[in-house]
């Protein structure tokens, strides 16, 4: 009997294939948990399915409406986001009956380099990335802003942390950074409710139409289920996926003329012509105080005819400006003012969206 031949080579060592850049793992907490432990009361399932049917229809020409997507850049403070909340509610309740208001509630953060990542990355601020506390900080806040009947709205950037928040969700976005990622092109066309797409950071419009129409179809890709578990899911794509003009480094196109161009681009592309103007970020210069003048803007297009504007977003806050943020020290932070982009006063928020549901 002939003996074993001898390996060719010593087999290399697994921790030099596997992890080699990784300093530790935790165990992740599967949605199905968190929702268990934090559920919906069916009031809040109401006002979730309200919100979506109300944008549906906004989108699709079927309710006069504007839709108005308005709040912090990102949330950092849990209990000024609230306090915010209440405030909106109750304005919410006046001009109900010509703005269809959703409260933005932004958990995560894209960085152009590096930075804060977000509520659910870093919910103390501190460089602790303690992320299935922040998912439980996350999903408890939305409830309760969901419990004064006020529909939320929140940006998609980690296709798993989806997961966690997005059964509460009645508007979502895809940001400029992501809106050309197939991963997240995939995502949308298998969410359950409206999503906004961007246009590119340079401005470039056409990145979110496509995106818009890679949405509208089936796709199959692969991700996490309810239960933690690594799945392969096929989605019946989005119809209600609409474009987010917000300016690039190209400049501002909350204009007639790059409302119109946008619009007749979308209808070339086989695409609903439709979409929303964010005052914020290329289109304001990233000067907060323009917003106001951007939005006056956009609403005289729409009361002189152009329906094809369905919507705005505005950044906002109880407090104007902002503030830098140094980990490890969230006490010295001003209470309900940004750690992020600036955003415009509770106090001046409140007067504009008057003045413009007037002017509607």
């Amino acid at each position: 009997m002939s003996e074993r031949p001898e390996p060719l080579f010593e087999p290399v060592p697994e921790s030099a294939l596997h992890d080699v850049r990784i300093e530790g793992t935790r165990p992740l907490v599967s949605p199905a948990l968190l929702a268990d432990a934090l559920p919906m009361s069916r009031p809040a399932q109401e006002v979730v399915l309200r919100g979506r049917r109300r944008t549906s229809a906004v989108l699709r020409g079927e309710d006069d409406h504007l839709l108005v997507v308005v709040g912090p850049c990102s949330v950092h403070d849990p209990a000024a986001a609230y306090e915010y909340a209440r405030l909106l509610a109750a304005l919410r309740d006046r001009l109900d009956d010509r703005l269809l208001i959703v409260m933005r509630v932004y958990f995560e953060k894209p960085r152009t380099t590096i930075g804060w990542k977000g509520l659910l990355n870093d919910p103390h601020l501190d460089g602790s990335y303690m992320v299935n506390e922040g998912l439980q900080i996350g999903r408890r806040l939305m409830l309760d802003i969901l419990g004064l009947g006020l529909p939320v709205g929140g940006e998609f950037l980690d296709p798993i942390s989806a997961q966690y928040f997005a059964d509460l969700v009645s508007w979502g976005s895809i940001g400029a950074r992501t809106a050309e990622s197939q991963i997240h092109r995939q995502l949308s066309s298998g969410l359950s409710m409206p999503v906004g797409i961007k246009n590119g950071t340079d401005g470039e419009v056409q990145v979110a139409i496509d995106a818009c129409a890679a949405a509208s179809t089936p796709h199959v890709f692969t991700g996490i289920n309810q239960d933690g578990l690594a799945s392969i899911f096929w989605t019946r794509g989005n119809a209600d996926c609409h474009v987010i003009l917000r300016g690039g480094t190209r400049g501002p196109n909350y204009d007639a003329g790059s409302v119109n161009d946008a619009l007749a681009r979308m209808v070339l592309a086989g695409q609903p012509a439709r979409l929303l103007v964010d005052a914020s970020h290329g289109n304001s210069g990233k000067d907060f105080r323009r917003q106001p003048d951007i939005l006056r803007e956009v609403v005289a297009q729409r009361a002189a005819g152009q329906r094809g504007i369905v919507g705005l977003m505005l950044e906002s806050f109880l407090v104007e400006g902002r503030q830098d943020l140094v980990l490890g020290h969230p006490d010295g932070l001003r209470y309900g003012q940004s750690v992020t982009d600036s955003c415009l006063g509770w106090e001046e928020t409140a007067d504009l969206l008057s003045e413009l549901a007037d002017q509607l």
